[in-house]
């Protein structure tokens, strides 16, 4: 039996390599492979003007399920960003919600929102190239990279959030109650 080697990076993110010869190499190579289709979306989606600078790619079985890039100016969408994207388009195309057996490539690291559908769909594997700051660097919110390193304040946007008093929080909360004998979750 091939024993497996924990690795932690300077960035704090953790692996598990193989004892098998080559196979890390080859995992490299791979990762590579879907990677550069991530990052020629990004380019596509600011070519075609339909958005910004990103892109995602949704892998199953070593094969490409879909390849998307953002969508945000295309769609009029604040939330189709290219994790989003792909995560919708991957789910109609395999016609289920749990991508438990799909890997996501994507060439930025994700926001708190993308990151949230990336767990939802309970993605088993992701892997990123440009840390968010990249992004901040050319002028994209700092929100995002704040909210994934927990720098900053949420306060930035020039909203109040507030949770319903008295009846209006009785019946939303009333809704899970009256419907979870509907559905099943795992």
């Amino acid at each position: 039996m091939d024993e497996a080697k924990v690795v932690e990076a300077k960035d704090g993110t953790i692996s598990v390599a193989s004892a098998f010869p080559g196979h890390q190499e080859d995992a490299q190579d791979r990762d590579l492979k879907y990677l550069s289709k991530a990052v020629e979306e990004a380019y596509e989606a600011v070519d075609r003007g339909h958005g910004r600078p990103f892109g995602a790619v949704v892998v199953r079985n070593d094969q490409v399920i879909v390849s998307c890039h953002n969508m945000v100016l295309n769609d009029t969408d604040p939330t189709a960003h290219a994790e989003m994207t792909a995560i919708r388009e991957a789910c109609k195309k395999l016609g289920k919600i749990d991508l438990s057996d799909c890997e996501m490539y994507a060439s930025c690291e994700p926001c708190p929102m993308c990151f949230g559908a990336v767990h939802l769909s309970r993605i088993k594997r992701l892997v990123y190239g440009a840390k968010a700051e990249a992004a901040v660097a050319i002028g994209f919110d700092s929100f995002i990279a704040d909210a994934l390193r927990g720098t900053g304040f949420y306060q930035r946007t020039n909203m109040e959030i507030k949770r319903a008093d008295g009846n209006g929080a009785l019946l939303a909360e009333q809704v899970f109650e009256n419907t979870k004998g509907k559905f099943r979750m795992k």
